[in-house]
C-alpha cells in the first residue's frame, strides 16, 4: 500500500479517528460527505484502500476459491447442465473452507479450550478419584526446537491403559457413517484423513514414552464426537476408536484394569517430559 502524504493540515489521520477505519465507503453512506483536500485525487484514499484489501491473505484465498468454483462450475455446466454446474460450484468453495478450517486454526483459539474439549475435560475430572490422569493439550512430536504440528487434545493414563482422546465439534444437521471399520463419513465429507491422524499422534506418544521408559506402552487413539447422533457405542475405525463424546467417561472404564497405581505414575511423568504443552502460557496456573 502507498504511503499516506504527511504535512498538509488538511490531510486527517486514521489514528486521530478510529472510527473511520473502514477501507472506502461508496454513495449514499454514512460518512461519504467528506471530501479530501483541496487539489488531491479525490480518489486516491480509496485505491489505497481496495489496494491493501486485495493484499490481504484472507481475500486473495476468496478470490482463489470463487475462481476454482466459477471454473469447475462453467465446466460441469457445458457438460452437464447449468444445476449440476452451480452444485458443483457451490460444494467446491463449501469443501475448500471446511479443509482450510481444520487446517488453519489460530493459536489464540486453541490457547482456550474449545467446547468439546470442555465436555471432555469435565469427564475426565471426575475421574480422577478413580485413579486416572490426565494431559491436556499436548503436542507430538516435537522437532530439536520444540515445535510440533500434532496436538493430543487429552492424553489419559488410567487403570485400563493410556489413551490419546481428541474431542471433536461435529455438524449435528449431518449423519455420521461407518463403512467396514475403514471408513467413517460426516455427510459426504470422508473422515479418512481425521482418522490417520489421530492414530499417527497416538502412535508418536507411544514411541516417545516407550523410549523413555525403556519398554513399550501401547497408547490407544480416539474420537470424541459432539453434535451429531452416533447410532453405535464404541466402533473402532482404522484402529481409531470412535464414538459419542458423552460417552468418553464410559469408554475409558470398559477395559479390563491393566495399570496399577505405580504404573499410571511413571507413564504419567514419562508423557509429560516428552509430551510438552501444544501452546504454553505463562499465565496459566
Amino acid at each position: 500500500m502507498a504511503s499516506v502524504e504527511r504535512g498538509e493540515t488538511t490531510q486527517t489521520s486514521t489514528r486521530e479517528h478510529p472510527d473511520d477505519e473502514r477501507p472506502f465507503e461508496l454513495p449514499g453512506e454514512e460518512g461519504s460527505a467528506e471530501r479530501p483536500a483541496e487539489g488531491r485525487p479525490p480518489r486516491r484514499r480509496r485505491e489505497q484502500a481496495i489496494g491493501g484489501r486485495i493484499s490481504d491473505p484472507q481475500i486473495q484465498r476468496w478470490m482463489i476459491r470463487a475462481g476454482a468454483a466459477a471454473v469447475l462450475g462453467l465446466l460441469f455446466a457445458i457438460i452437464f447442465e447449468i444445476r449440476i454446474g452451480l452444485a458443483v460450484a457451490v460444494l467446491t468453495v463449501v469443501v475448500d473452507v471446511v479443509r482450510r478450517s481444520r487446517q488453519h486454526s489460530s493459536v489464540e483459539a486453541w490457547r482456550k479450550p474449545s467446547v468439546a474439549e470442555r465436555r471432555t475435560e469435565r469427564q475426565l475430572r471426575g475421574m480422577e478419584k478413580a485413579g486416572y490422569r490426565t494431559l491436556h493439550a499436548r503436542a507430538v512430536p516435537r522437532d530439536e526446537e520444540g515445535v510440533s504440528d500434532g496436538q493430543i487434545d487429552h492424553l489419559v493414563i488410567g487403570p485400563t491403559g493410556v489413551y490419546a482422546v481428541d474431542s471433536e465439534k461435529w455438524d449435528k444437521r449431518l449423519p455420521v457413517r461407518a463403512l467396514s471399520h475403514r471408513k467413517l463419513f460426516l455427510g459426504p465429507f470422508n473422515k479418512k484423513e481425521r482418522l490417520d491422524e489421530a492414530r499417527w499422534e497416538a502412535d508418536q506418544a507411544s514411541k516417545l514414552i516407550s523410549g523413555e521408559l525403556g519398554y513399550e506402552v501401547p497408547v490407544q487413539p480416539s474420537l470424541a464426537i459432539y453434535g451429531p447422533a452416533i447410532s453405535w457405542k464404541v466402533l473402532m475405525v482404522r484402529d481409531v476408536d470412535v464414538y459419542s463424546g458423552g460417552r468418553a467417561r464410559n469408554y475409558l472404564r470398559r477395559r479390563p484394569k491393566i495399570l496399577t497405581a505405580v504404573d499410571i505414575e511413571r507413564i504419567y511423568n514419562a508423557a509429560e517430559r516428552v509430551l510438552p504443552p501444544k501452546y504454553p502460557d505463562p499465565d496459566q496456573e
